[in-house]
């Protein structure tokens, strides 16, 4: 533990589409323009956009580590590591709360961003618990692609009608497969 630096904890969470793995980019590049030594991980379930990339839906990337599970993070750690970046933190199992603790220990800044709630509108993973742990939460709204009012959730579409609430919760896509909505056009079938 470095006792000269305090660490702390960034979450960035809203529905898809709605600018997290953008801002995450954002404030790791102005990291690195400060010198910082950065390390982005994300979770090997996705493969979007290459294996060991980050990206977001307007282009921009960085250049990440894939994991196959939360630990993993802190043994591909470097020594000199003062800002960790984490993409998608929902498809990690929930020890990722106790690295994250664990990494702001050290001392080291960590900037999560993931999706807060599932295609069914309810909290996903351990991203609540990161909410709650964290110094920082940042909530982001897209725009519903029905109406244009704020957009908070993410709808499934399976051959273009929404996703049943029976579906399986992990299905990794991208604007083939989901929408931006706000609360009023979002729709779950039941039944």
């Amino acid at each position: 533990m470095d006792s000269t630096r305090t660490g702390w904890v960034e979450v960035i969470c809203g529905c898809m589409f709605s600018g997290k793995t953008e801002e995450l980019i954002r404030r790791l590049r102005r990291a690195q323009i400060a010198r910082q030594q950065v390390q982005v991980f994300k979770p090997l379930i996705d493969t979007r956009y290459g294996i060991e990339r980050v990206r977001s839906h307007n282009g921009l990337d960085i250049e990440a580590i894939p994991v196959p599970h939360a630990r993993a993070i802190l043994e591909h750690l470097h020594p000199g590591t003062t800002v960790v970046g984490i993409d998608e933190a929902q498809f990690f199992d929930w020890e990722i709360a106790d690295v994250v603790q664990e990494l702001a220990e050290r001392g080291i800044r960590v900037i999560v961003a993931g999706l807060d709630m599932d295609f069914r509108g309810e909290p996903f993973g351990p991203m609540p618990l990161l909410m709650a742990q964290a110094e920082q939460v940042d909530k982001l709204h897209a725009i519903c692609v029905v109406c244009g009012a704020p957009a908070t959730r993410t709808q499934r579409l399976i051959n273009g009608r929404p996703a049943r609430y029976d579906d399986p919760v992990i299905l990794v896509g991208g604007s083939e497969t989901y929408e931006a909505r706000c609360r009023r056009c979002h729709v779950v079938p039941r039944e």
